[in-house]
C-alpha cells in the first residue's frame, strides 16, 4: 500500500468524522459554529458537504477524476473555514480546519488520485 493510499483513506476518516461531527450536533463543533456566526440552518449542508468529500476520496481509488475534485473541493471546504475562523476573530481556532485539511493537500502532494 502507498503512502498516498494510506494518507488518502486517513484523510477520508477524518473528514467523515468531522462530518458525523457535525451531524450528531456535538458540543465541541456546534458551538464554535454558533460562535462564529454560522446560521444553523446550513450545519446539515455543511455536513453533507463533508460527508460528500469523505466518499468522494474514497471513490477516487476507482474513479480517479472523482478523488481529484473531491479533493480539491474539501481543501477549498476547509479553506472557507479558515476564513470564517478569521472573521469571527476567533484565532486560537484557526489550526482546527487546517488539521482536516492537511492530509487532503498531503494526499494530492502525493499523486493521489494516480
Amino acid at each position: 500500500m502507498s503512502t498516498a493510499t494510506v494518507i488518502t483513506i486517513v484523510a477520508a476518516v477524518m473528514v467523515g468524522f468531522s462530518a458525523v461531527s457535525v451531524f450528531l450536533r456535538t458540543k465541541w463543533v456546534v458551538e464554535p459554529l454558533a460562535d462564529y456566526g454560522v446560521p444553523q440552518d446550513w450545519w446539515n449542508w455543511l455536513g453533507a458537504a463533508k460527508a460528500a468529500g469523505a466518499a468522494g476520496l474514497l471513490v477516487g481509488f476507482f474513479v480517479p477524476v472523482i478523488g481529484l475534485i473531491a479533493a480539491v473541493c474539501t481543501v477549498l471546504y476547509f479553506t472557507g473555514a479558515v476564513i470564517t475562523v478569521i472573521r469571527a476573530r476567533s484565532y486560537a481556532h484557526v489550526p482546527f480546519p487546517m488539521i482536516y485539511a492537511a492530509p487532503v493537500v498531503a494526499a494530492l502532494a502525493l499523486g493521489f488520485p494516480a
